[in-house]
Parts: C-alpha cells; sequence; structure tokens
C-alpha cells in the first residue's frame, strides 16, 4: 500500500478496543445497578423520578426506576433488561438481580486487572451459576404451599414498598384471595386478576371486586345505574346514521322531502335500539360511536349501553362475561350473549367506574386499589402486582426459599465448598462468584444501618451454626435468625431468575472487548 494507512471505518466513528472497552462497558453496568442498589429491602429508600414535562414518579421498585432512567449506554441497557427480564418472568426480585449482576462485573473488574482471561471468567460464572441454581433447589422449604404461607410470601413481595395506610400483612389476605380464586386444575390464570387504581378515599378502601372493573360511563343519564341477572351483548358495530363511502349531494325541493329525509333518519335510529331491546339485552357494550337518538331511544327501553369501549376492555368484558363480539346487529342473537350478576356503575370523584360483578364475570376478579394521592395509588398498584406475580409463580411451582438474604448466603457458601474441587483460574471466577452473592446480604444490612461487614461474618457464622440466617427487621430491630420462623419467604424462581439473568447479562458484558461506535 506503499506506506499509506488504510481506514476501514469512517473518520466519524468511535472505536474503543481491549481493556478501555472492558472497563467502560463494566463501569456503566456498575453505576445502573449502584443506582437501585439503596431501594433493596424492607428498609430501603424511595427514588424521584422526574422527566422533561415534569411528570413525577415516586417509587422503589427497580424495574419502574430503571425503566424510567434515560439509559443510552448499551452494556448498561443489558443491566436494564436483567430487570425487565426478571419481572416478566416471576414478577419480583427485579433489583436483587440488577445489584448481583452489578457486583459480578466489579469482580469480574478484579479478575481482569490480575490477568484472568476474560473467557476462563465467564467459564467459571457459568459453573457458579449452576451449582447456585443447585443449592436454590435445596433451599425449598419442605412445607405445604397454603393460604398462610402464601400470605407470607405476598407481605415478604410487598414489605419496604410503598402501601399506603395499610400493612403489607392486611393485603396480603387480598393478594392470596385474588390468586386462588382464579387457580384451576390447570394452573393459576394470573391474567384473570387485574388491578384498578382509584384516586380518593384511603387506601383502607381497598377491596376485592368479583368481576371486573372498566372506565366507562352510561351513553345517557337516564339509562339504569344497575342491572341484575344481566344479559350482555358487544357489538362492534357504529350505532348512528349510515353514511356512503363516496361524497354525494343531494337536492331537495321541498320541506315534505325533508321532513321524509328526517323520518328516514329517525325511523332507521329507532330501528337500531328497537332491535336490540328486542334481542332481550340487558347491557349493551359496543367498541364504536352510539348516536344520542339511539342512546335516548334505548334509555327508555332499560337498556344499559356504554359506547365506544377500547379493544382491549372489550375483550376483557367478552372473557369474563362468555359474551361473543358481534360484528353486525342483524347478527346479534341470543347465543352471543354472555352474563353477569350484577352491572351497576358509579362515580369517584368526577371518573365514572362500571362494576360487572358475578355470573360469569366472577372467573376474574379486580384489586380495586384506593388512595389519598396518585402517587400514593401508582406505588400500591405495583406493590400488588409484584405481590400478585410471586404468589401466583409460588403457587404454581409450590416451591418456597427462605428470604431476609438467607438463601444468598446459603449459595454462596455451597459455591465456595465446591470451587475447592475446580482447577486452574477458573476457580478464582468461581469464588468470585461466591463474593457477588455476598452483596445482596451486605446491602440489606447497609439499608438497615447495619455495618455491612460485621453484619455479613455474624451470618455467615449463624449460617454455619444454625444451618439458616438472615437478616430479620422488626420496626427498629435487626436481628439475625431464621427468617423462616419470621414468615420471611420468597419463591424458589425468583431466586433462579435472578441468578440466571444476572449471569448472563454480566457474561456478555465481560466478553467484549472491542466496541464501534458509527455516527
Amino acid at each position: 500500500m506503499g506506506g499509506q494507512p488504510l481506514f476501514i471505518l469512517s473518520e466519524d466513528s468511535q472505536r474503543t478496543q481491549g481493556r478501555d472497552a472492558q472497563s467502560s462497558n463494566i463501569m456503566a453496568g456498575k453505576a445502573v445497578a449502584e443506582s437501585v442498589r439503596t431501594t433493596l429491602g424492607p428498609r430501603g429508600m424511595d427514588k424521584m423520578l422526574v422527566d422533561s414535562s415534569g411528570d413525577v414518579v415516586i417509587t422503589n421498585d427497580g424495574a419502574t426506576i430503571l425503566n424510567e432512567m434515560d439509559i443510552e449506554h448499551p452494556a448498561a441497557q443489558m443491566i436494564v433488561e436483567v430487570s425487565e427480564s426478571q419481572e416478566e418472568e416471576v414478577g419480583d426480585g427485579t433489583t436483587t438481580a440488577a445489584v448481583i449482576a452489578g457486583n459480578l462485573l466489579a469482580e469480574a473488574e478484579d479478575l481482569l486487572e490480575q490477568d484472568v482471561h476474560a473467557t476462563t471468567i465467564v467459564e467459571g460464572y457459568h459453573e457458579a451459576a449452576r451449582i447456585a441454581l443447585e443449592a436454590v433447589a435445596e433451599q425449598v422449604l419442605e412445607a405445604d404451599v397454603d393460604d398462610a404461607l402464601l400470605e407470607q410470601v405476598a407481605e415478604s413481595s410487598m414489605t419496604g414498598k410503598g402501601t399506603g395506610g395499610l400493612t403489607p400483612a392486611e393485603l396480603a389476605e387480598t393478594v392470596v384471595e385474588a390468586i386462588r380464586h382464579v387457580e384451576s386444575d390447570d394452573g393459576v390464570a394470573r391474567d384473570d386478576v387485574s388491578v384498578h387504581t382509584q384516586v380518593g378515599a384511603s387506601s383502607s378502601a381497598t377491596e376485592l371486586v368479583p368481576g371486573i372493573v372498566i372506565d366507562e360511563e352510561p351513553a345517557h343519564d337516564e339509562m339504569p345505574s344497575e342491572v341484575e341477572d344481566a344479559s350482555i351483548a358487544i357489538l362492534d358495530v357504529e350505532l348512528e346514521v349510515r353514511t356512503g363511502e363516496v361524497d354525494a349531494e343531494y337536492t331537495i325541493d321541498s320541506i315534505d322531502q325533508l321532513n321524509a329525509a328526517l323520518d328516514a333518519e329517525e325511523q332507521e335510529l329507532r330501528g337500531y335500539a328497537e332491535t336490540i331491546a328486542d334481542s332481550g339485552v340487558d347491557v349493551l357494550f359496543t367498541t364504536d360511536d352510539v348516536d344520542d337518538r339511539v342512546a335516548a331511544y334505548l334509555a327508555k327501553e332499560g337498556v344499559l349501553t356504554f359506547a365506544d369501549l377500547g379493544n382491549k376492555d372489550a375483550r376483557k368484558i367478552a372473557s369474563a362475561t362468555g359474551a361473543s363480539r358481534v360484528g353486525a346487529l342483524a347478527d346479534l342473537e341470543a347465543e352471543d350473549f354472555g352474563h353477569a350478576d350484577r352491572i351497576r356503575t358509579e362515580t369517584f370523584g368526577g371518573d365514572d367506574l362500571a362494576f360487572v360483578e358475578g355470573g360469569a364475570a366472577a372467573e376474574a376478579v379486580t384489586v380495586f386499589v384506593r388512595g389519598g394521592t396518585a402517587h400514593v395509588v401508582s406505588e400500591l398498584e405495583r406493590a400488588i402486582g409484584d405481590a400478585l406475580d410471586v404468589v401466583a409463580t409460588a403457587l404454581e411451582s409450590g416451591e418456597v426459599v427462605p428470604g431476609a438474604g438467607a438463601t444468598e448466603i446459603a449459595i454462596a457458601d455451597e459455591i465456595r465448598s465446591a470451587a475447592a474441587g475446580i482447577e486452574g483460574r477458573k476457580q478464582l471466577a468461581v469464588n468470585a462468584f461466591a463474593d457477588a452473592l455476598d452483596v445482596v446480604p451486605r446491602t440489606l444490612a447497609g439499608n438497615t444501618g447495619q455495618d455491612p461487614i460485621d453484619a455479613l461474618v455474624d451470618l455467615r457464622a449463624a449460617h454455619e451454626a444454625e444451618g439458616r440466617a438472615g437478616l430479620i427487621t422488626q420496626g427498629e430491630d435487626v436481628t439475625i435468625d431464621d427468617p423462616v420462623e419470621y414468615g420471611v419467604v420468597d419463591p424458589a424462581d425468583v431466586k433462579r431468575e435472578a441468578v440466571e439473568s444476572a449471569t448472563e447479562a454480566a457474561t456478555m458484558i465481560v466478553r467484549i472487548d472491542d466496541v464501534i461506535a458509527a455516527e
């Protein structure tokens, strides 16, 4: 080439290679994990997130915090994906997963500085993760997953989260009742449990509705506010005067012609209402518009009507009541009807809600959440949603493990014991993995005001002596004891998913030694 340099990338491209690339990516991942670390545990703190438009979110839910943050660094985004994966799979443990991933990166950084190859670290981490999953299985409690244990799972999930004026114990009973309601021989239909929030009143007014709740008001003020033993129809039909697809003009030469046109229009609209009323429908839901005159006719016939529903709400009503969605009014027949014991409308602070209760609708349930402010109900909704997920997970798997950091202490101990039998530098990575898991009890201790190192030493000693030890918080007191005795338990799947997703993200980031950013 005559000594001339060969340029492959454009002049605007930026390239970071080798140790610099690894350090940059690890630093970004650690920074994201550190941002949610103080939210972990019963004494975890909240974060206030303010976007460019001034909207405020106050929460200590790891997945929500990371989703609301405007993170651009691709390696940092991988930690966000760890949290998202944890949320989607098991519903809780999002902060734990992110913190473990960040600490795995921190341990990997130390190993890289000791000239341990990235591939060796990755192999050691995967070996340690395999041992960790086996250790989780050994920690599963030999106990029947009854309502009492499920309530403990729900309470452990909600402890430390914003639950308004209610205690986690008070909400746990509602959560378990909701999940039990949708349990069958085929499993738990988690999607049949909804959470509906409404600002106003105190959080103590939160209740379980045997059916569904939607943000809708009657199409006419004169319609009944309550219908019992209701036959329900769902139409994907516009109940207005028909219009042609082609623009056309009509010339009217006399008042009689105008009156005839108006009468024909009136007759058409009245015909819609009569067809619906004659079909035997008590309550009508439509996904399209309803003319005011049709609504007035239906009100005279006593047919409660809700117009312009969203597709999601229409699907929810169809699923809950057994009604079939009908695309043409002429096709409406009794076999398309659904049923509910009662449909009622109520007004809360200017917002109208429709409650579809009992009968076929009772196969689905709604946790109707109340709270004094929008921030309270939003955080309460997140807490209850997580609790519903973990109770459903525990009920389906039947596997529960000790919480309060006890499982992480046991897993780390098991990994260190197994590391002694692993040859070569991979042993260093396996031991580093165990050290990374210690971040959970250390963080729990730090967030309760304890010295993390002293607490970790005491936990290990108690684990050796008693076989099970966690950091128990009761009021202002923090003690080291068996968490099962205090009802602090978690689904085993939450621990498994945290280990797997954190390992996958950390090993992927560690293997990157070249970052090319093009404009």
